[in-house]
């Protein structure tokens, strides 16, 4: 073997190293879209470049008897059948290899599961109206959801047979992701049984309006253990860092992009679960630039 053909072969050897070192920690950027018609359209949204995942926050209305009922702000009336014509933009997100669930539950909103029958009954719901189910009321239209994310904040906590019903429901045909939004302090008051199943693909862990487990300059290791604590106890593939995109996104756990890149990434990026980043929401990210900021490093 000549010389030059062995350092050719070395610096490919490296390079291949190096690309894969880099997918190891290469993560994705997850936006909740929905509350806030000045967000612009969920085509918009994708068209952007800047998202892997989009969040449709929200179904905000469910249980306790109730027909289930979507909430995307001033984007369009579901009670008319407007929002049907988002559709369009799902498939638009799709096409370009994004994936956009449908986000249940929210921070206000009437929902509740008020038994283990009322789960099941939700989602096959959810599988009808959303999913590859079939219903003459699909609320967004025909398009056919990657998944449900659960953002749950509140109410009664059966939410893990309303994941196991999904997943049951899903078997043998086309994959329904599932996603969580719990609080960072562990366990999640609401979602600790659902998570504990193993059905959950993604979690992106709420580190905003929860002081005790928030990054802080001055004191980085509550968020550190909070994180660890998180990734070792709850058997999903993937967890992700939730901020608020802009410091009137949330009461407080605001992260510069500057800090984010030079203290918090390099952390997180340390856990083979490492994910990415997601961001609530599209039009805080909109008035801030957080995401174009923090991309390339993510």
């Amino acid at each position: 073997m000549s010389p030059r053909f062995s350092a050719e072969c070395a610096i490919l050897f490296l390079a291949t190293l190096l690309a894969l070192a880099f997918k190891a920690k290469a993560g994705s950027i997850v936006v909740y879209w929905g509350q806030d018609a000045r967000e612009g359209t969920l085509t918009d949204t994708c068209a952007s470049g800047k998202y892997g995942i989009v969040n449709i926050a929200f179904l905000s209305d469910f249980g306790n008897g109730k027909k289930p009922k979507v909430n995307l702000a001033g984007h369009c009336d579901p009670s008319s059948n407007g929002c049907q014509r988002v559709s369009t933009g799902i498939r638009n997100c799709q096409n370009k290899g994004i994936k956009v669930m449908l986000s249940i539950g929210g921070g206000s909103g009437g929902y509740t599961l008020t038994s283990p029958d009322e789960a099941r009954v939700v989602a096959e719901y959810l599988w009808n109206n959303f999913l590859s189910g079939n219903s003459n009321s699909r609320p967004l239209g025909d398009a056919i959801l990657d998944g449900i994310d659960f953002d749950i904040e509140g109410g009664e906590s059966h939410y893990a047979v309303l994941a196991s019903r999904l997943s049951e429901l899903s078997r043998g045909g086309r994959k329904v992701y599932l996603t969580a939004a719990p609080q960072c302090p562990f366990p999640d008051n609401w979602l600790d049984k659902a998570l504990q199943t193993g059905l959950f693909d993604y979690v992106w862990i709420q580190f905003y309006n929860n002081p005790q487990c928030e990054y802080n300059t001055n004191n980085p290791q509550s968020f550190k253990d909070s994180w660890n604590k998180w990734t070792s106890s709850i058997p999903a593939r993937k967890f992700f860092v939730g901020l608020p995109a802009s410091r009137a996104a949330a009461n407080n756990g605001f992260v510069t992009t500057d800090v984010l890149k030079s203290q918090v990434l390099p952390f997180v990026q340390g856990s083979p679960k490492y994910g990415g980043v997601m961001l609530w929401n599209k039009y805080s990210d909109d008035q801030s630039g957080y995401s174009s900021r923090i991309r390339d490093s993510v």
